[in-house]
């Protein structure tokens, strides 16, 4: 199945005083694995908020397609799956019993659901603790179980904010892991993060900063264009330029 391709045109959104969105005009690939980058307060979570219809942009147009063709939000919603960087997963139900909620807030078919299930909590390594609350999880494993809730609807486009926070460097090896086999099953993901190591583990990458986007292409070749050794030096550039 083809993928899907996202392109935003002169998004602006305003919170309150805030100017969080200014103008961003960014365009995804289908079938790969994009990352938002950027420091804390940069835009990141309004912007996937916005692509998510969960807020409304004050200006501006998003436009999905799919083998070319234009995609109208609604008949694709159904196919994208959001996992938000703090997940309201319930601390007393254990994996199994979210896994089986998911299926009846997705109407899966039981059958689907069953081999889906299988092969999420086998690539995931959960299945010895299918029977742990979500609350005795560790972070790692917490972060995988919301994953697996998002991934269990098979979603066309997955969309995932800062979903390494605050997890060790083992269980992050382990989540981009299966990030990287999801995008080679032609997945469209779009992931924030404001840890600058993580940008080069992306095929593409956009960077945004106090709501304006700075770049956007193959990791290696944005730091080439701007001469710049990490991308740690690129956001401090930027932040020395904008100081008055």
């Amino acid at each position: 199945m083809p993928g899907i391709a996202i392109e935003v045109v002169g998004l602006k959104k305003r919170l309150g005083r805030n100017q969080a969105l200014d103008g961003c005009a960014l365009s995804f690939e289908p079938g790969l694995l994009h990352g938002m980058i950027g420091p804390d307060g940069a835009g990141k979570t309004t912007f996937l908020r916005v692509l998510m219809g969960l807020l409304r942009p004050d200006e501006g147009e998003i436009r999905f397609s799919q083998d070319g063709a234009v995609v109208a939000f609604a008949e694709l919603r159904p196919q994208m799956a959001y996992m938000p960087q703090r997940q309201s997963l319930y601390g007393d139900l254990s994996i199994a019993e979210h896994l089986d909620f998911f299926r009846d807030l997705y109407r899966l078919p039981e059958e689907s659901y069953r081999e889906r299930r299988r092969e999420l909590l086998q690539v995931t390594r959960l299945e010895p603790f299918v029977d742990r609350p979500a609350g005795e999880l560790s972070g790692g494993m917490y972060k995988k179980l919301g994953l697996m809730c998002a991934l269990l609807q098979s979603p066309r486009v997955l969309i995932l904010d800062e979903p390494t926070n605050g997890v060790d460097p083992i269980s992050r090896r382990e989540f981009w892991d299966l990030l990287y086999r999801l995008a080679g099953q032609a997945v469209t993901i779009i992931l924030s993060t404001a840890y600058m190591d993580e940008a080069e583990r992306c095929a593409r990458v956009h960077l945004l900063d106090a709501g304006r986007p700075l770049a956007a292409g193959e990791p290696r070749a944005v730091l080439r264009a701007a001469g710049a050794a990490s991308f740690e030096e690129l956001f401090l550039r930027n932040a020395a330029r904008r100081a008055p």
